[in-house]
């Protein structure tokens, strides 16, 4: 059950505070508060729940505000909890009405939150509280520049939507790009996984045989002091050799082969595979895939397998293969991302399989017209992105694609030169969707993904887009401000000069 509490935007001079004063206008949370449309954004959130049906769930402000908190100051959730109790500033902005010294909600709280709010619910948000905010500025800049021309100031179009201008026409231009966000598991092993999966059969066998112990008679045994030997006699070796590896990985599947059969044994003498929690059920399915790949692997010359897993606890964690020098392999979800000429990102794919970035090059053009009424007028990609086939639908739509033409090469040399340096003006302006990847793993959490869960992963990959945004948008504001702010003072100077040459007339005549 949903309950609104706010129809209208909450103002920070009604926020009570019980030790006296107010707040500040000036504050950053304040004016970020006023640039997201909390009750535009309700109304898909009170959606979600049945009417007249279970307890109340907390306001949508409070759980998109806490997120935000949460991913904005890159803290985990129980010090967010903490900041909570003792920031006003921040109680103001998860939509409270006075200041508590109380918990608003248990740090717990935040994984519900979570799910409540997926990667496709926070990508609808980040365009809205993007054109929201664009709005709020361009009305501002709009209300200055009135006052402006009546005080004889000059206009600088800083909250301009130029894209709603020709909506017919191609304009803007478009960074696309792919990424990987790691997750924080161990880096995984064949042995080490095998081991893994082992102790997991063993915790089995431990809760299911006490309840038909008369039955069954006496438990099935798993040589785990022997197999954990077997294990470290490898593990611990910092360079073993490969065949030695290979002997210690059959080893395991053995011991995990005699345990899946008594577990079996077992269920079919009335044990419970509940017994030890449904989580266990849910690691032994694991567990059996987990078998029946590394038998494949350990018989056939393949390294490779699809679907391969890399973690018990998570096994929707597949390694995807990026290349790279530092890291060649990365274990998370690949996301493709969009950052348009005005700095803004978005969210454009996210998988935990490995895909081809160069397919995603149609939809997220068409994703941008959806966005701004037009296709961009250029697309700043990498060689991955320029085939034949996405050549030909930015032609066709009338796109110019970053990088040289496919064929012989011009014998101009003029139009060479004109090429090359078209080629690498392109190059530095694609530096941009770099510098956005860098901000958010470095800042806002991308370069580490520590929820667990597949939905609560997805939804911190995707506020973590939202809340760089909401970054441009301050800025953005800031800016508009700084610079009124001297046009304030300029227009100030000029009409007390003005007052001095009007005073200093009658004396000189």
């Amino acid at each position: 059950m949903y309950r609104r509490e706010h129809r209208h935007q909450l103002s920070f001079e009604d926020f009570f505070l019980p030790f006296g004063g107010k707040l500040s206008g000036d504050n950053r949370w304040i004016k970020l508060a006023e640039l997201i449309p909390w009750d535009e954004l309700e109304d898909d959130y009170a959606s979600q729940f049945c009417k007249g049906f279970g307890a109340p769930a907390k306001p949508f402000r409070m759980a998109l505000g806490a997120l935000i908190i949460k991913a904005r100051m890159a803290i985990t959730d129980e010090e967010l909890v903490e900041q909570l109790k003792e920031n006003p500033y921040l109680q103001f902005f998860i939509g409270l009405e006075a200041f508590q010294f109380s918990a608003p909600f248990d740090p717990s709280m935040m994984v519900y939150f979570r799910k409540r709010l997926p990667e496709s619910v926070i990508n609808d948000c980040n365009e809205r509280i993007v054109r929201h905010g664009l709005n709020v500025i361009q009305a501002a800049d709009a209300d200055d520049d009135q006052g402006a021309d009546k005080g004889g100031g000059s206009s600088t179009g800083h909250g301009s939507n130029d894209h709603t201008s020709m909506p017919s026409a191609n304009q803007g231009t478009l960074l696309i790009d792919a990424t990987c966000a790691p997750v924080d598991i161990r880096y995984p092993t064949d042995l080490s996984l095998l081991n893994e999966a082992r102790e997991v059969t063993e915790k089995l066998i431990d809760a299911m045989h006490p309840p038909i112990r008369e039955a069954f008679g006496q438990k099935p045994r798993t040589h785990r002091k022997k197999a954990r030997q077997q294990f470290l006699a490898v593990a611990k070796k910092k360079r073993p050799r490969i065949s030695k590896i290979r002997r210690a990985i059959k080893q395991q599947l053995g011991h995990l082969q005699r345990n899946l059969g008594s577990i079996d044994a077992l269920i079919a003498c009335g044990a419970c595979l509940l017994a030890a929690g449904r989580h266990w059920y849910h690691k032994l399915l694991v567990v059996s895939e987990l078998v029946r790949q590394q038998k494949i692997l350990y018989h056939s010359d393949s390294r490779s397998i699809p679907n391969r897993i890399v973690s018990l606890f998570q096994a929707h964690i597949r390694p995807i293969v990026r290349g790279k020098a530092r890291c060649n392999v990365e274990f998370g979800a690949k996301i493709s991302i969009s950052v348009t000429g005005d700095g803004f990102t978005y969210l454009d794919r996210l998988s935990y399989d490995p895909y081809n970035e160069g397919e995603d090059l149609k939809a997220q053009a068409r994703a941008y017209r959806r966005r701004h009424g037009h296709y961009p007028e250029v697309i700043c990609a990498d060689q991955i992105y320029r085939t034949r086939a996405n050549r030909a639908f930015c032609q066709r739509h009338g796109i110019r694609l970053s990088g040289p033409r496919l064929g012989r090469p011009k014998s101009d040399p003029e139009l060479v030169a004109e090429e090359k340096r078209q080629f690498l003006d392109d190059q530095r302006q694609r530096n941009a969707v770099e510098g956005k990847i860098g901000q958010g793993k470095r800042r806002f959490g991308l370069g580490l993904i520590r929820e667990k869960l597949a939905a609560t992963q997805g939804s911190a990959i995707a506020l973590a887009v939202l809340v760089m945004n909401l970054e441009k948008l301050l800025e953005l504001l800031f800016v508009l401000f700084a610079f009124l702010f001297q046009l304030l003072i300029g227009t100030e100077s000029i009409r007390r000069g003005e007052e001095r040459l009007l005073s200093n007339q009658p004396a000189a005549a």
